[in-house]
């Protein structure tokens, strides 16, 4: 990396931390451009290398927070082994607990378009990695639907938590997320693939 992308880099986190910052602080439809210059330390027109506008800044940071969680379900191979299943979920609760913009997100009613977003996107995710042994399309299908219901009970589960201000503690949410997977979901998806062998 040369030292004018590593400077553009630096100057990317620097507004992102700004605006995740300002989320704790404010309402996410009251931040304005003048208030993530001031909290990353850079000049407007830096801003403007960057985003055209709030809006814009938005909308990178809801595909970074996507492409995150991506990062998280690369990690993530369903079978039935609590540890691992709980470890994931914790993963992903710690990721939301911790992250002003999902939390925010979550709580509002931009969070629907999110979800919708997050939900097609994963779809997608989850068809590229469906098990080979799953062959005939209406089995495919199935699998995809039930991979939606994981993905949609996950998102539920943590969009309750964060209306409630975090006020479970994470270990009791992710035990929760795990068990739903483990007994609801996970036997679902291997005895699709059950009947393919």
């Amino acid at each position: 990396m040369n030292e004018s992308d590593e400077r553009y880099s630096v100057a990317e986190e620097a507004i992102y931390e700004a605006f995740f910052l300002l989320l704790k602080e404010k309402e996410m439809d009251k931040i304005t451009v003048s208030d993530v210059t001031k909290k990353a330390g850079i000049v407007r027109s830096t801003f403007y290398n960057h985003y055209e506008n709030i809006p814009a800044l938005l909308q990178a940071a809801e595909d970074k927070t996507i492409h995150d969680i991506f990062k998280m379900m690369e990690s993530f191979h369903p079978k039935n082994d609590h540890d691992f299943c709980k470890s994931y979920y914790m993963a992903v609760c710690n990721y939301t607990k911790k992250n002003p913009f999902v939390s925010n997100l979550l709580k509002t009613p931009r969070g629907d378009e999110f979800f919708e977003k997050a939900i097609t996107m994963f779809h997608q995710y989850i068809s590229d990695v469906m098990p080979s042994s799953i062959s005939t399309p209406q089995d495919k299908n199935s699998f995809s639907y039930l991979m939606a219901g994981a993905i949609g009970s996950t998102l539920g589960v943590l969009h309750k938590w964060t209306a409630e201000d975090f006020a479970t503690p994470t270990e009791h949410v992710a035990e929760l997320l795990s068990r739903i997977f483990l007994s609801g979901i996970l036997p679902f998806i291997s005895g699709n693939v059950k009947k393919e062998n």
